[in-house]
């Protein structure tokens, strides 16, 4: 599958030209990654398979220490700062130190219930959650209160079953995931919930659950629950017509 290239138009604003583009580079055996972040400052990858512990690796695969938290499980995760946030799926957080020191109390998301996939952390600090279950697109503050819903199911084409969520810092552009119960297939949207680009992802890999960027070698990072596998990609984003190439974000700091 190596060096197979997709790339789609769909929804584009105007004055937007196609870009969105996923081509596959590598991939390894990891066993139920459920939920995934780039650290920068390991050069690894953070992964919640929704068990009590979570999970950092390298970029190979390779394990490099185990966290856990005051939730019963964790199943979505995300680097917030200089510490991790991480969910249960069931609407509660908590904030923990990357050594899995609690930093605070857990907390819930106003709203209720709700079946969180994904976590994400905008740059302005807001908290960015997909739900499946009813279908969410959900932005909170940092305390956890609702700002702004999204129905992704009044989406054309709609998102059934968002399970993964990972924002560029380059261009606050959404990645979301939708799993083989759904369309199996990668979503873009802008940072206020346009839906810009999707494309499937059958050609790789089926029932996806986490995505994560490495925006500094614009790459992401993909894990298919069917196959138990991680699927690593070059990735370029959708950017208005014209726009120059985006300069490296945050990349590997310990090297």
């Amino acid at each position: 599958m190596i060096g197979r290239v997709l790339f789609v138009l769909i929804g584009l604003a105007p004055g937007s030209v196609a870009a969105l583009e996923v081509r596959e580079t590598g991939r390894y055996d990891l066993n139920r990654p459920a939920s995934l972040d780039y650290d920068p400052t390991f050069c690894g990858l953070w992964i919640a398979n929704e068990g009590p512990e979570a999970v950092l690796v390298t970029l190979q695969g390779d394990e490099l220490r185990r966290i856990s938290s005051d939730l019963s499980r964790i199943k979505a995760i995300a680097i917030e700062g200089d510490h991790l946030l991480v969910g249960d799926g069931f609407g509660r957080l908590q904030r923990v130190t990357k050594d899995g020191v609690p930093v605070e109390a857990p907390f819930a998301l106003q709203g209720g219930f709700s079946d969180t996939e994904g976590i994400a952390i905008t740059a302005a600090g807001d908290i960015v959650t997909v739900e499946d279950d009813p279908e969410q697109l959900s932005w909170f503050d940092t305390e956890g209160r609702l700002k702004v819903r999204v129905d992704t199911m009044t989406l054309t084409p709609p998102l059934s079953e968002a399970q993964g969520i990972a924002i560029d810092p380059r261009t606050g552009h959404m990645l979301i995931v939708d799993d083989w119960e759904g369309s199996n297939s990668l979503y873009e949207f802008t940072s206020e919930g346009q839906l810009l680009a999707q494309v499937s992802l059958l050609e790789f890999g089926t029932d996806p659950e986490g995505i994560a960027i490495r925006p500094g070698s614009n790459q992401l990072f993909v894990a298919f629950d069917g196959g138990a596998e991680i699927v690593t990609f070059d990735y370029t984003p959708t950017l208005p017509e014209g726009a120059a190439a985006l300069p490296p974000g945050a990349d590997c700091m310990m090297f």
